[in-house]
C-alpha cells in the first residue's frame, strides 16, 4: 500500500461515493507511483460489495478519463489479469475535497455575564466557551435541503405498490440513504415504478414487501439497466452526429434532412463550425 497514491485519492472528489470506494480500494493495491495494480473486476467487486456492472462501468469510465491506464497483464489461475496505474497527475488536477464549514469559536464580543461564558465579570474576563458549546458552533442551514430530500423520497415511496408498503419509515431512511451515495432521485423513482409495473400481475405473496425491497437494494439493476441505455443512447447520438457532420463537410445532398435543432446541436458539439455550415446551404 501506497499511502502518497491513497491520501492523493482521499483528497479528491471523483463524483460519487461508488467511485471513490473503488478507486481507493485500488490505491490501497498500489506503489507510491501509483503502478502495480493487478486485480480483477471481480476481486474489486467482491471486495467493495458493489455490483458487477457497477464496477465494470467505473473502471471504464477511469480508463476512458485517463485515471486508470492498463501497463499490461499478469498470469492468473483463470488466464491473467490486467495491471493497472493510477495517473497521479490526473487525480490531482481533480476538485480536491473542502473542508466541512463549521465556526467552533465566536467571532463578536461576548454578551452574557457570569464565569463560564467569556463575558466580563468586575473588570475580570471569565474563561472562554469551549468548542463545542452550543452557542460557539454555526451550524450550516439544512432544513431547505433535508426538506427536499424529504419530499423527495416520499415521491419514491408512493410509487410502490400501496398494498405491499411496510415500515414506512426504515423505507425512507433507505431511500435517502441510496440518494447520499449519489443515486439520483428521478433514477430511483424510475426503479420503483418499473418494478410495480413488472410486478403488477404476480400474486400478491410473490411480491417483495417495500422494507426488504429497499434493504436489499433491489431497485440497483433497475438503476444500472437505466444507465447503461443512457449510455447506450448518448454512444448512438454521437455517431448519429458524426455522421450528419460528414454529411456537411462533404457537402452531401443529404445536407437537405438535417433539421435546425441537429445544426444547433452539432455546433454545440463543436463538430462543424459555422463556415461549414453556411457552405453546405444550411442555416445555423
Amino acid at each position: 500500500m501506497s499511502w502518497r497514491v491513497a491520501n492523493t485519492c482521499a483528497e479528491r472528489k471523483f463524483g460519487s461515493a461508488t467511485r471513490k470506494q473503488i478507486i481507493m480500494f485500488l490505491a490501497d493495491k498500489a506503489s507510491d507511483d501509483g503502478s502495480g495494480i493487478w486485480c480483477s473486476k471481480g476481486t474489486i467487486q467482491r471486495h467493495t460489495e458493489l455490483g458487477e456492472t457497477t464496477v465494470k462501468r467505473a473502471v471504464r469510465a477511469f480508463l476512458k478519463e485517463g485515471i486508470l491506464v492498463e501497463t499490461g497483464a499478469r498470469s492468473c489461475k483463470n488466464g491473467f489479469t490486467v495491471v493497472y496505474r493510477i495517473d497521479l497527475t490526473k487525480v490531482e488536477a481533480l476538485e480536491p475535497t473542502a473542508e466541512p464549514e463549521i465556526e467552533t469559536g465566536s467571532t463578536v464580543a461576548p454578551v452574557q455575564t457570569g464565569p463560564g461564558t467569556g463575558a466580563i465579570v468586575a473588570g475580570v474576563p471569565g474563561p472562554p466557551r469551549p468548542p463545542n458549546h452550543p452557542k460557539t458552533i454555526l451550524k450550516p442551514p439544512t432544513r431547505k435541503r433535508e426538506a427536499a430530500v424529504d419530499e423527495e423520497a416520499e415521491k419514491i415511496l408512493v410509487a410502490y405498490p400501496p398494498d405491499r408498503l411496510r415500515s414506512r419509515a426504515a423505507c425512507l431512511a433507505q431511500i435517502e440513504e441510496a440518494m447520499k451515495e449519489g443515486i439520483r432521485p428521478e433514477d430511483l423513482l424510475r426503479a420503483v415504478q418499473a418494478y410495480a409495473t413488472d410486478s403488477a400481475g404476480f400474486t400478491r405473496s410473490k411480491v417483495c414487501f417495500s422494507d426488504n425491497w429497499f434493504q436489499s437494494r433491489r431497485w440497483q439493476a433497475y438503476v444500472e439497466k437505466r444507465a447503461e441505455d443512457r449510455e447506450r443512447a448518448a454512444a448512438l447520438q454521437a455517431d448519429h452526429h458524426a455522421r450528419l457532420a460528414c454529411w456537411i463537410s462533404d457537402r452531401s445532398p443529404m445536407c437537405k434532412h438535417i433539421t435546425a435543432t441537429q445544426v444547433t446541436a452539432l455546433l454545440a458539439s463543436n463538430l462543424v463550425t459555422e463556415a461549414q455550415i453556411h457552405a453546405a446551404g444550411l442555416g445555423s
